[in-house]
């Protein structure tokens, strides 16, 4: 059964409908006139409206344009008895999914009305297919940070406001930065998601805004940059405190100007892109320090979101263990243990630095290591805060078997620098831009050495 709304300030046409349309066994509203019409469709969710164009207090194609920028995906069926080709014309281009005069033709009327409902049938299943591909999962919590961000999205959402998205690594930006796309009447378009912070400054423009062939060393083929890619859609710029000064002006431009130009070219191309922004840094500390551009910022934070760390809403923690409860395990094909309370408040005591993305990891260990029974107290004792690893502090207790370990300097200096990059990795939550900079050499730097001494995330 579907939800039909026909807003006409006609009684008899009103009721006439009505009475069709329920014997069709739709559930059917009415509202006599445009603003009533529209406060009803912002309060309820209807699969079609019916709407008069000539109304009092407010016309049919003000409600269609106020109420798609808040429900995108609500079907429109116009009707009107004063209708020419414009009319329909300038319906269509607006959104509605069809356009009938009066009076209307009964069996065409019903036809459409089942389109119209198959139609946001599949843009409903559209999206939980994407979601579930995308793996955009709902945001878990109830404390008063977490009900904020949701309001804040549910306000946003629609608008084409950009948004900048601030938090430690771990707290879940990405996937607010998603719920805004979801939301969005740009839903339906692509959901860009670039890295700053892994990108070599040498390439990020290239990335963003694309290269001509044979612009520079390397550029065998003409790239589209992810600007281009988004177009229509939502660009997602992580980690953007990361970006070059270079980089920042050239989309300061592509911000002012919706244009953007490929490396290599001399010719603009038109992009139509709504830009969502996180980062882990202070911005303003970094403007004050001549890392980040000020004009950027302000462009970019038109909206501010501020994701809290874990820490700061352990209220949420029974509620995040249960979501990645079901998960895994659904994942993995295993059994749905049980969590003691005594368990969930050992949870909550921990300090979490790694965030919600630390909670995943850490329940997915519980429940490999309790093979389906009770998680327990001392479970999370044992599994979930294991002993530091051993590292620099064995070196000093066991310094005489460590120096009889080893007979070569070099043995013995690639062992202690690989315990000190991974203790850092460690310390910074494998957030690579803050290791490096904090142990003052290049990221590909600490990539190469990462990768020569085999040090991989979540060893």
């Amino acid at each position: 059964m579907s939800k039909i709304l026909i807003v006409d300030d006609e009684e008899l046409i009103r009721s006439t409908l009505k009475e069709i349309l329920e014997y069709e066994d739709h559930d059917v509203s009415t509202a006599e006139n445009g603003k009533e019409g529209l406060d009803k469709i912002l309060a309820e969710d209807f699969d079609v409206v019916l709407c008069d164009i000539k109304m009092p207090k407010m016309d049919g194609m003000e409600v269609l344009s106020a109420a798609l920028e808040q429900k995108p995906e609500t079907q429109f069926i116009m009707i009107s008895g004063h209708g020419t080709i414009d009319t329909a014309v300038e319906a269509t281009r607006k959104g509605a999914f069809d356009f009938i005069q009066k009076p209307p033709d009964l069996n065409r009327l019903l036809v459409s009305i089942r389109n119209a409902v198959d139609k946001t049938g599949l843009v409903v299943e559209t999206r939980k297919l994407r979601r579930k591909i995308t793996r955009t999962t709902e945001i878990i919590g109830t404390s008063p940070a977490i009900t904020r961000i949701k309001e804040t999205i549910e306000r946003v959402a629609p608008t084409d406001a950009r948004v900048l998205i601030t938090g430690s690594n771990g707290t879940g930006k990405e996937l607010v930065s998603r719920w805004l796309h979801e939301k969005s009447k740009r839903s339906s378009g692509p959901f860009i998601e670039v890295n700053c912070a892994a990108i070599p400054s040498e390439l990020i423009e290239s990335e963003l805004f694309g290269h001509e062939k044979g612009s520079f060393t390397g550029a065998y083929r003409n790239r589209t940059g992810k600007f281009e890619q988004a177009n229509g859609g939502t660009l997602f710029l992580d980690e953007i405190g990361d970006m070059s000064l270079s980089a920042q002006a050239k989309v300061l431009r592509a911000l002012q100007e919706s244009k953007i130009t490929r490396i290599g070219s001399d010719k603009s191309v038109g992009v139509d892109v709504r830009i969502v922004a996180a980062t882990n840094k202070d911005l303003l500390t970094e403007i004050e320090n001549g890392n980040f551009r000020e004009d950027l910022y302000h462009r970019l934070s038109v909206i501010l979101v501020h994701v809290p760390a874990l820490k700061d809403r352990r209220s949420d923690i029974p509620e995040l263990v249960e979501h990645f409860i079901k998960i895994i395990t659904d994942e993995q094909g295993m059994n749905i243990p049980s969590v003691a309370p005594k368990a969930l408040e050992e949870l909550q005591k921990l300090d979490w630095n790694g965030n919600i993305r630390q909670l995943r990891n850490v329940v997915e260990r519980l429940i490999i290591m309790c093979n389906g029974r009770i998680i327990t107290e001392q479970d999370v004792l044992d599994f979930a805060a294991p002993p530091r690893r051993e590292g620099a502090a064995k070196v000093a207790v066991s310094s005489k078997s460590l120096y009889d370990k080893y007979e070569k300097f070099q043995d013995f200096k690639d062992f202690v620098e690989k315990e000190f990059i991974q203790h850092q990795l460690e310390k910074y939550t494998w957030n690579i831009s803050k290791t490096a900079e904090m142990l003052d050499i290049q990221r590909s730097h600490l990539y190469n050495k990462m990768k020569e001494y085999g040090i991989n995330k979540g060893e």
